[in-house]
C-alpha cells in the first residue's frame, strides 16, 4: 500500500455500511472497523488492528468518524 495516499471511509450509507477506497481503489463495504482492519491487512499493512485504525493519519474518514456506522 502506497502510503502517500491515504485510506478513505465513505460516510455511513442507509444500511450502515461505509464505502472503503485504498490506493484511489474502490476496495468494499465496511459494516465496523475490523472490517477496515482487515481491507488494510490485505492492502500491506498486515500488523494492523483497530488501533492503529483509528489512529492513523493515513485514514481519512469522511462524514463522520470511525465509530459511525448506523445510518
Amino acid at each position: 500500500m502506497a502510503t502517500d495516499q491515504p485510506v478513505v471511509i465513505y460516510p455511513p450509507a442507509e444500511d450502515g455500511g461505509r464505502r472503503v477506497r485504498i490506493d484511489g481503489h474502490f476496495i468494499g463495504i465496511a459494516y465496523g472497523l475490523l472490517d477496515v482492519v482487515a481491507f488494510v491487512q490485505e492492502a500491506g499493512l498486515q500488523d494492523w488492528d483497530e488501533m492503529d485504525v483509528v489512529q492513523s493519519s493515513l485514514i481519512e474518514w469522511r462524514g463522520a468518524g470511525p465509530d459511525a456506522w448506523a445510518p
